[in-house]
This record gives C-alpha cells, sequence and structure tokens, in this order.
C-alpha cells in the first residue's frame, strides 16, 4: 500500500527577520565534503510511497541524516528506527539530498541528541508526564528515550500526519494529531497534571516573526511550570536561506527560513510572555573528530564567533 501525501505551505519566502524573537534551529552542522559510507538509502521497490514538498520534505532530509549517522560503527547516535524507515520508504534519497557527507550527519545526529537530552532530564523528573512534539515530521525520539510511562502528542499538518500515522502507527501513549502547530487549538489536547514539556525541533526558523512570540507566548500562558525547547538559525543562515542559497550539489534546496536569531539575542525570548522565566542554551554534545569533538565545543564558548554556529538549541522555562 502506497503512501502519498504532498504538502504545501503558503509561507512567506520573502518574510524578514527583524524580530528577534523567532528563530529556531536549522540542520546542524557545516556541510562538510566527501561521501559518507551509507548501506541502504530507502528507494526500495514495495516500499512506502512518501511525497512531501516544501517544509515537510525537511522531515525526509533529517530523517536521511540521522540514519546515515546510526549505521555507523562509531556512531554518536543510536537510532535503530530512523534506519528501518529509511529502509521502508519508497523515496529517492540519495538523487534528492545526495550522498549523506560524515560531517552533516553527524551534525544533524547532535543536534537530535540536545533534544534528547533535554526530554531525558524532564521525564526524570516528571516521569508520568507529557512530551509534546510540535512538527517534528518522521522524527524517531520516542523509541530513543520513552520511559514506558510518558504519554507523546506530536501536532503535525495534516499531509504529515498522515504519512506519519501510516508509518508509525499511534499506540496507547503516543498518538499524532492532525493540526497546524500554529493552531493553538491543540493545546486543548494536552493534560498538564503531571507536567509538559514542549519540543520544537527544525519548526520556528521556517515561521515568520510574529508567528514565533505567539506560539511561545500561547505555550506559556497555558503550560505554567512546563517548558519548552526549541532550536533557532542565526540572522546569517535565515538570510542565505531566504535567498535560497542553501543547496545541496544535487539542487535540493532548503525552504525560505523568515526567523533567524543571534546567539546574543537569546534573553529576549523571555519578552514573549512574562510566564517565561527563564531561557538558556542547551549544550550540545561533544561529537566525533576535530571539528565536533573540539572546534564546535569551542565556539560555544567564545563570543566572538558563537554565531558562526548554524544552529543552537536552548529551552525556555515558565512559571
Amino acid at each position: 500500500m502506497a503512501v502519498e501525501a504532498v504538502a504545501k505551505t503558503p509561507r512567506d519566502a520573502g518574510a524578514r527577520s527583524d524580530d528577534a524573537m523567532a528563530d529556531t534551529g536549522a540542520d546542524a552542522g557545516p556541510d562538510g565534503n566527501g561521501n559518507g559510507n551509507v548501506n541502504g538509502n530507502g528507494n526500495g521497490e514495495g516500499g512506502r510511497r512518501v511525497e512531501l514538498s516544501e517544509v515537510p520534505e525537511t522531515s525526509l532530509w533529517n530523517l536521511y541524516m540521522r540514519a546515515a549517522e546510526a549505521r555507523r560503527a562509531r556512531t554518536v547516535l543510536d537510532d535503530p528506527k530512523a534506519v528501518e524507515l529509511v529502509d521502508r520508504i519508497d523515496y529517492p534519497f540519495e538523487e534528492t539530498f545526495g550522498a549523506p557527507t560524515p560531517l552533516l550527519a553527524q551534525g544533524h545526529a547532535l543536534r537530535v541528541r540536545t533534544f534528547d537530552t533535554a526530554v531525558r532530564a524532564f521525564l526524570d523528573e516528571h516521569p508520568d508526564g507529557t512530551v509534546v512534539t510540535l512538527a517534528e515530521g518522521l522524527e524517531t525520539q520516542f523509541w530513543r528515550v520513552d520511559n514506558g510511562r510518558a504519554r507523546w502528542l506530536c501536532v503535525e499538518l495534516p499531509e504529515t500526519a498522515e504519512v506519519r500515522r501510516a508509518l508509525l502507527p499511534d499506540e496507547e501513549r503516543r498518538r499524532t494529531l492532525a493540526r497546524s502547530a500554529l493552531d493553538l487549538s491543540w493545546r486543548d489536547e494536552v493534560d498538564p497534571a503531571h507536567g509538559v514539556l514542549i519540543t520544537a525541533q527544525g519548526l520556528l526558523m521556517y515561521l515568520r516573526p510574529t508567528e514565533v512570540k505567539d506560539l511561545i507566548a500561547g505555550c506559556a500562558e497555558r503550560f505554567r511550570g512546563g517548558a519548552l525547547v526549541f532550536d533557532a538559525v542565526p540572522r546569517w543562515f535565515s538570510a542565505r536561506a531566504t535567498r535560497g542559497e542553501m543547496r545541496t550539489a544535487q539542487g535540493y534546496r532548503t525552504p525560505p527560513m523568515p526567523w533567524g536569531m543571534d546567539a546574543g539575542e537569546l534573553p529576549k525570548v523571555r519578552t514573549a510572555h512574562p510566564a517565561i522565566t527563564d531561557v538558556r542554551e542547551v549544550p550540545a554534545p561533544r561529537g566525533r573528530g576535530f571539528y565536533y569533538g573540539a572546534v564546535a565545543p569551542l565556539m560555544r564558548r567564545l563570543p566572538a564567533v558563537r554565531n558562526l554556529r548554524p544552529t543552537m538549541t536552548a529551552i525556555a522555562r515558565f512559571s
């Protein structure tokens, strides 16, 4: 049975990031050179056919990169579910995105691990809490960090929700809601009794600044005592993506990213709502090799160069 879902998002590609109170993560790590050692790229006959475009298609790119890193012998990310999905999906991964470079694939994986760290910390304190993932696409975090007790709600655009449900069917404690993250009625589906953590991985940068502010404010207003983990790209990265300059050798171009925020602007997130009491960066783990093992960790600590990083992850806590 084929799965066909064509997603269109009417984002304004020319939207500017004048308000620093709006920006999140893009794909971590510089482009890198050379070809990754990846066995299995999907494209299998008889697999589930997936057709996504614009912003939802980035979920396939992220999945492809995670699986590429997970296949390595000395991987920084144990993600067998991602490998399984790439092998099951009928999609021209390599023809669309190119062969994964080790540097780029590891960058994706380390960003994911940063989110995993924040979710694990939440589950340690709130084992019966609820994790709300906004626009996670084909993320497989549940299979990496679930504690067997928490509830998970994945909020997806209807087109992406259809694909996710077909590939990752709902379970008793994990379900997918077909709704835009900007439609704040999704909050009515969340029981806050045992604590709430919201994640927005690879989402905010694709929104307009006012949309980012409204979304963060909506989370802070409803989920007092909760938190939001998000990633952001710096302004230079946002500008290049919006000009259409971020592309692979195969011609795949990342969608426009209207929202960008430099590391020094992180405290401005608190202005979105009075209930936001603390905003701080979540450090990425050290990776493999010279860049991710030494250079990237050093860049985070040096104000003169920390904005050269292509992404950062942060957590906003609510009173």
